[in-house]
């Protein structure tokens, strides 16, 4: 097996992995944490290409599905994956595809915020549904507790994002992988 090709093996493991570790980092607030989970996947989804994005994802997913705590707050198992939460879960496989198929090395500035701005409202969107459908919420209640808190929260860490993604890009440009994108 040559270099390249393990390397695109391991990437998804290593971002599956950085993606559990993030996930420890919560802040309760009511039924739904603030947690560095959709900094992870922003990180993830702008630097990587959207094929390694989306794996990193749905390995984390089927880590937590074998009842792995990997997510927020130490939890896992399949009932996770069908709870409240789920929607925010499931849609972290759109936002990594949406924002990683916009983004690439030479996105300017403003491109890598807007990416990984509609990459978070898709992970809203889910949310809402999630607390919605499988929550037993009304739709003005899914708002108020799964989008109205983490507004700012997020915003601030898209700002994080875009800020340290083009040192990251500069530092990586010569790396194969990263050149091709």
């Amino acid at each position: 097996m040559n270099k390249n090709k393990a390397f695109l093996l391991a990437l998804p493991a290593i971002g599956a992995a950085f993606l559990a570790v993030l996930s420890q980092l919560t802040i309760s607030i009511g039924p739904v944490p603030i947690t560095l989970q959709t900094f992870a996947v922003s990180l993830i989804a702008t630097i990587f290409k959207p094929r390694e994005a989306v794996l990193s994802v749905f390995i984390y997913l089927l880590l937590g599905a074998i009842g792995l705590p990997v997510f927020a707050g130490g939890s896992g198992g399949f009932q996770a994956l069908f709870g409240p939460s789920a929607g925010y879960l499931w849609f972290y496989l759109l936002f990594a595809f949406v924002t990683s198929s916009l983004t690439h090395k030479d996105s300017p500035f403003y491109m890598i915020f807007i990416a990984n701005v509609l990459g978070d409202a898709l992970v809203f969107v889910g949310g809402i549904l999630g607390l919605h459908f499988l929550g037993g919420l009304d739709f003005s209640k899914s708002v108020a507790v799964g989008l109205t808190p983490f507004i700012l929260p997020d915003l601030l860490k898209m700002v994080v994002i875009t800020i340290i993604s083009i040192p990251i890009f500069k530092s990586l440009k010569f790396h194969p992988y990263f050149s091709e994108k």
